[in-house]
C-alpha cells in the first residue's frame, strides 16, 4: 500500500466529520503526505495547545530531527516517529535538508493509551517492518483519499494505524537503549512499582544505596533528567492514562498516583496542562466525538 500512497501524490487533509452520536475512542483529525525542502519547518510539543493528541510520522526520504525530552534522534528513511502531546519535544528540518514523509494526527482515549504504552516500551522512534509500514500507509491513504469518509470508517483506519504501531513497538525490532547503571535502574524500577506510595528522592537514593547528593548527580547524568522531575513526570503520565482510560474520580486517581489529595493533584496537573483533570478528560472525549 505504500506504493499506492506515493502514487496518489502529496496531499494534506483535515477531516471535517459530523459529530458522532456515540463517542469513538480512536479518531483521526488529519493526515497527509508531504515533502519539505530547505524551508523553515519546526514543531514544539509544548506550543500546540492543551488538548491531548498523537502525531504519527513516517520518513520516506531525506531526514528530520527530533529532540525528545533532551534525547536527540535523527529521522531517516524507514523511521516512524510517534509522539503524544502535549510533551516536551521538538521536531524540525535542518537548514539545507529535505524531508519526505506521510503522517497522521490522531486522538481519543484508546489511541492515547496505546501510543503511550508503545512509547514507554520502545521510545518515540520505531523502525517498523515493511509490512507494518504498508499498513500505516494504507490507513493514511484511506484518510486522505476517501472524499465521503464516515466517522466509523475514519475510526477504523485509526485503529488500523494503532494496531500497526502496536506490532512495531511490541513485536518488531527495537532500537537498543543505553544501559543505565544498575543502581539507577533499580531506583527507576522502584518508582515504576510504587507510584501510589509517597516515594521521594531520598527514598530513591536509599534504594540505589547512595547519598542523596551523589544519587542526584548520578541519576541526572545517566537519565538526562533530575530524579524529582522524573518522579513528577511519571506520576503525571499515570494520571493522564487513568483520566483517559478510566472513569475514576480525581480523588481515586490521586491515591493511585502518589499525590496527597485531589486538590494537590489538580494544582500539579494544571501547571502542566493548563487544565483541571476533569476538563482534560472532557476535552479529550469531546474531541473524539466531534
Amino acid at each position: 500500500m505504500l506504493k499506492d500512497l506515493i502514487a496518489y501524490g502529496h496531499r494534506v487533509r483535515v477531516l471535517d466529520l459530523p459529530r458522532a452520536p456515540v463517542p469513538l475512542h480512536a479518531m483521526a483529525i488529519s493526515a497527509g503526505y508531504e515533502q519539505r525542502a530547505n524551508e523553515v519547518y519546526s514543531w514544539d510539543g509544548l506550543q500546540r495547545g492543551n488538548a491531548p493528541f498523537l502525531v504519527v510520522q513516517h520518513t520516506l526520504a531525506g531526514r528530520g530531527r527530533l529532540d525528545f525530552a533532551g534525547t536527540a534522534h535523527v529521522l531517516t528513511p524507514g523511521k516512524t516517529m510517534l509522539l503524544s502531546l502535549p510533551h516536551a519535544h521538538r521536531y524540525w528540518l535542518e537548514r539545507g535538508q529535505s524531508w519526505e514523509y506521510f503522517w497522521m494526527v490522531l486522538n481519543g482515549r484508546e489511541a492515547l493509551r496505546l501510543a503511550r504504552e508503545a512509547i514507554d516500551a520502545a521510545g518515540p522512534v520505531l523502525t517498523p517492518s515493511q509490512a507494518v509500514v504498508d499498513r500505516l500507509a494504507a490507513a493514511c491513504l484511506t484518510l486522505i483519499e476517501r472524499p465521503d469518509i464516515q466517522p466509523g470508517e475514519a475510526s477504523a483506519a485509526t485503529y488500523a494505524a494503532l494496531a500497526a504501531l502496536y506490532d512495531a513497538a511490541f513485536s518488531g525490532p527495537r532500537a537498543p537503549r543505553p544501559e543505565l547503571p544498575v543502581a539507577i535502574g533499580r531506583a527507576i524500577a522502584y518508582v515504576e512499582e510504587n507510584l501510589a506510595r509517597p516515594v521521594n528522592v531520598e527514598r530513591m537514593a536509599s534504594v540505589a544505596q547512595m547519598s542523596r547528593a551523589h544519587f542526584v548527580r548520578q541519576f541526572t547524568a545517566a537519565a538526562g533528567i533530575a530524579p524529582s522531575a522524573f518522579l513528577f513526570e511519571r506520576r503525571i503520565e499515570r494520571v493522564e492514562r487513568l483520566l483517559l482510560a478510566t472513569d475514576m474520580s480525581v480523588s481515586a486517581i490521586a491515591a493511585a498516583t502518589g499525590f496527597a489529595n485531589a486538590n494537590y493533584l489538580a494544582k500539579a496537573f494544571r501547571r502542566v496542562h493548563g487544565l483541571a483533570p476533569l476538563e482534560y478528560r472532557t476535552q479529550a472525549r469531546n474531541a473524539v466525538g466531534a
